[in-house]
């Protein structure tokens, strides 16, 4: 009967280890987590994530990071700042009413208004504007640079 606890134990505690990545930093949040639910890849939050909450019936929701957050993103190398508390609408596939990112484009700042997630390709939204960009380049959740980059 003890070997076949052990193996079962083995069954659920391999797969957590092997899953688990190197540095606590990359550790996921539960929020990560939840963008998973609704489509999206994890790698939309750095990784500074310290709660969040949802309204499971309005979408609407609030993520709170230990503090503000500057990180590259993929593919094209755009600097984004996040601020300490992120706020939308999200349903399946698509974010929207986002307030908390920005990203520097064309020498200017923009606010990413919204978030569409189609096929396998995301599209951001900037005000009128948008850009379609493929999801698996935010398979990774990206650590804060500069100051504020250890959590």
């Amino acid at each position: 009967m003890a070997k076949s606890h052990l193996f079962m134990l083995s069954l659920i505690i391999i797969p957590l280890i092997s899953a688990s990545p190197n540095s606590p930093e990359q550790k996921l949040s539960v929020a990560h987590t939840e963008l998973t639910k609704y489509g999206f890849p994890i790698g939309l939050l750095p990784t500074n994530v310290k709660s969040y909450t949802i309204n499971t019936t309005t979408g609407d929701f609030s993520v709170l990071l230990k503090h503000k957050c500057r990180v590259t993103l993929p593919p094209d190398n755009y600097l984004a700042t996040y601020s300490s508390k992120i706020t939308g609408k999200i349903v399946e596939n698509k974010i929207a009413e986002l307030n908390g990112i920005n990203v520097k484009a064309f020498f200017r700042w923009w606010g990413i208004t919204g978030i569409k997630m189609s096929g396998k390709d995301l599209t951001f939204e900037v005000g009128v504007l948008s850009a379609k960009y493929p999801a698996d380049k935010f398979g990774d959740t990206p650590a804060c640079e500069g100051k504020h980059s250890s959590s």
